[in-house]
């Protein structure tokens, strides 16, 4: 069957800024066993030069595939969009099967297939095994009552079949990283760039995130097949740049050492990014040389708060010692740490943003970078704040980056003001600016 993976302009990215993309994983990690099963795949990528809804319409429905796949690593935000452009593409090819995808969909399942009548399928959860099932089903014209992992109709009515099995060993479908031949992806300075997943899922309980309730359980690429492909994509591609979407890809301390030490005998000459927990930091602290002999340049620590109460709250098991100490074993071995700090977890007061900043200071990250407490509809931090009064109902500007729920103590512009003002302050410290460019 011939099959379109489609990427739709995404608002929200913040990549848009600074004028670079990162290819859409999810997208070719389908479309690899797709092309591995005989079928026609291609990528079209409306992120990557901001195409609009209606242009992308024109292409596919001129191309007749039998088949248009939709997913974004956006998610919520990108849902909006995604609807937008399956109606214009159902109004102008009415027997095309349109199939969506995402963190998103799969737990909104219902709602969807409800009120957006132009879908046939939602992929629930883990995308490779089952697509291509559910691929192979649509062609031979089989039923899909016993496929897992598929949201349908049935005789009108949304149902969803018993979900699909984590698929356990991650090396058993490739990604389809042909498909991003005639698009170029760059990232850090405009470097050749991709996204890799070295593993999948989180074994922490983080109210707030949903990764841990996707993916269920924390799974692994074998270290040294891992090693192999990203060689591959240096020796084939040009990449230069690899910006790990793992969430937390240090959980198995002996296999991610084994990780590093297969890059290392690689000689890759990469630049790494990523993830990664503060104590995982700490905890390998002995050899967080090979951390930096590996390519890491640069990791992203979710430090989320300081206040202890808060953090209990949100089940983030961390602790201002560790965070500090993260950031200072790391600035040792020459990576820079991005701290991220959530505002709207607790109801801060002015009081509260000035301990804050202070807090931060001393933390002293070489990067900051603030979001939103965003209450994701499917995550138990959800129904702890569900009262609360929304800002922001436009779903395209839920990216974490906005302000969302209101504060009960200080109106929203005072919020964003004090965000904005700590924000300043952290990024044009002179330590922060002699670090950025020297």
């Amino acid at each position: 069957m011939k099959a379109f993976l489609v990427n739709v302009a995404h608002p929200a990215i913040g990549s848009r800024l600074a004028g670079e993309h990162l290819p859409p994983l999810g997208l070719l990690a389908v479309g690899g066993p797709l092309i591995d099963a005989g079928h026609e795949v291609r990528l079209l990528d409306g992120d990557l030069h901001n195409t609009p809804n209606a242009t992308l319409a024109e292409r596919i429905c001129a191309a007749q595939p039998d088949l248009l796949l939709l997913g974004h690593s956006g998610s919520t935000s990108a849902q909006p969009v995604i609807d937008a452009l399956s109606r214009l593409v159902r109004a102008q090819c009415p027997k095309m099967q349109i199939i969506l995808g995402g963190v998103h969909p799969s737990f909104h399942w219902q709602a969807i297939l409800r009120q957006q009548p132009q879908y046939d399928c939602i992929v629930c959860g883990e995308g490779e095994e089952t697509t291509l099932r559910l691929v192979q089903a649509l062609e031979r014209g089989m039923s899909l009552d016993r496929l897992p992992g598929i949201a349908w109709r049935k005789a009108g009515t949304p149902v969803c079949n018993a979900p699909a099995e984590p698929i356990a060993d991650l090396d058993a479908y490739r990604v389809g990283w042909e498909l991003m031949a005639g698009h170029r992806y760059t990232y850090w300075g405009h470097f050749p760039a991709v996204l890799y997943q070295f593993s999948r899922g989180c074994s922490h309980a983080c109210t707030y995130c949903g990764q841990r309730l996707f993916w269920r359980t924390w799974r692994h690429r074998d270290p040294q097949r891992a090693a192999e492909e990203l060689a591959m994509l240096r020796r084939n591609f040009g990449i230069r740049v690899v910006n790990f979407a793992d969430e937390s890809p240090a959980d198995d301390q002996a296999v991610w050492r084994a990780f590093l030490e297969a890059l290392i005998a690689q000689d890759l000459n990469l630049i790494l990014v990523g993830s990664i927990r503060a104590d995982h930091i700490v905890r390998d602290a002995d050899f967080l040389h090979l951390y930096k002999k590996a390519g890491f340049e640069r990791f992203l620590l979710g430090i989320e708060g300081y206040n202890e109460t808060v953090l209990r709250s949100i089940k983030k098991h961390s602790s201002m010692d560790k965070d500090q100490e993260a950031i200072r074993l790391l600035r040792r071995h020459g990576i820079i740490s991005m701290a991220t700090y959530a505002v709207g977890f607790g109801d801060e007061s002015i009081r509260d943003f000035y301990h804050t900043l202070k807090n931060l200071l001393r933390y002293d990250p070489d990067q900051i970078q603030f979001v939103y407490a965003t209450p994701l509809r499917w995550t138990p931090y959800y129904e702890t704040v569900k009262e609360r009064e929304i800002l922001l109902p436009d779903q395209r500007k839920w990216d974490f980056r906005h302000q969302i729920l209101a504060s009960r103590r200080l109106p929203a512009w005072l919020v964003m003001l004090l965000v904005k003002l700590m924000e300043g302050i952290m990024q044009t410290r002179p330590k922060a600016l002699y670090r950025l460019f020297f």
